[in-house]
């Protein structure tokens, strides 16, 4: 275990220098320029003696080289900086934004669950029955629809029509039904199909037969043998497609007005908010970092072969 988590914090410390250098030379490297947003130039008349003492101030006439290895001084000092629009702490408007993000993260994790693991195993034990054909029918449908499309349709029923459900911000529970549902069922429609195929290579299995053989219900085979050795690829595709998870989160948000990471960032970008930018591009390579290393011990828990391997090798 420990050798596990020393290789995994020598890969963290390399992909942290790796993905912030890049988004850092990427970010300096779009369109725009955030001194010019500052000021307003738009709507103000600015001299560009100060614009130029603002870029001064802000380090902006320093190479790049020189800017990244001053916000990485800061950083290893758990120095974020400074939104340049508010002049908040870049980790405090992350604080108060990130609790948001979660709920509606785990919240569309839930309604993923609901509807994956009962239409994939269904969809599994009746095999080439209209069950499964329902199944695979409505996986397709959910694979093609966009979530911001699906979001829209909700926002115009259930909100405006029918007036169940708030369609923006977040003020209490019923503000999380619309976007958690949205998506979920937008990242549900791989793991029906993924579960569905996993359990029907376990139904395979020479284990299965055995246990068939000994005489246990179809019950306690579904659920002790057949439908744990099915978890570990679908927690396995959970890890990797963690990314996507996120991508959807942004862009979840910004249709329901939902106060999360996705929406601050947005706004960040709109305005050339470099420091919050960076803040969370490095947050969001840590989170998935973390679910990437919970998956890896979840797996060595979960399938004993893996465990057996690695006793083979030492």
């Amino acid at each position: 275990m420990f050798k596990i988590i020393t290789r995994k914090f020598l890969e963290v410390l390399i992909f942290v220098l790796f993905i912030t250098f890049v988004s850092f030379l990427f970010i300096r490297l779009a369109p725009g320029d955030p001194v010019l947003t500052i000021l307003n130039v738009d709507e103000l008349s600015v001299s560009q003696e100060q614009v130029e003492a603002l870029r001064t101030e802000m380090g902006f006439d320093q190479p790049v080289l020189v800017q990244y290895g001053l916000w990485l001084l800061n950083f290893i000092q758990l120095d974020f900086g400074e939104s340049f629009v508010t002049g908040q702490k870049v980790m405090d408007m992350i604080a108060a934004a990130l609790p948001a993000t979660i709920e509606l993260s785990l919240g569309a994790i839930v309604v993923m669950l609901l509807v994956a693991i009962p239409l994939g195993s269904l969809s599994a034990l009746y095999r080439d029955h209209w069950i499964d054909h329902v199944s695979r029918i409505l996986s397709i449908i959910g694979a093609a629809i966009p979530s911001f499309w699906l979001g829209l349709i909700f926002i115009q029923l259930f909100g405006v029509k029918l007036n169940w459900f708030p369609t923006m911000g977040r003020d209490g529970i019923m503000s999380l039904f619309l976007p958690s549902i949205t998506l979920g069922l937008a990242i549900s429609s791989v793991y029906v199909r993924l579960l569905r195929s996993s359990l029907l290579d376990s139904f395979s299995q020479e284990f299965i037969r055995a246990a068939r053989a000994r005489g246990l219900s179809e019950v306690r085979i579904f659920f002790m043998h057949a439908f744990r050795h099915s978890i570990p690829p679908v927690i396995t595709v959970f890890g990797v497609s963690l990314g996507s998870l996120i991508g959807g989160v942004v862009v979840i948000e910004v249709i329901f007005s939902y106060p999360g990471l996705g929406s601050l960032v947005v706004e960040a970008i709109r305005q050339r908010d470099y420091p919050l930018i960076q803040g969370y591009i490095l947050v969001m390579a840590m989170i998935v970092f973390v679910v990437n290393t919970c998956v890896d011990l979840s797996l060595r828990y979960l399938n004993p072969e893996i465990r057996m391997k690695e006793m083979e090798n030492k």
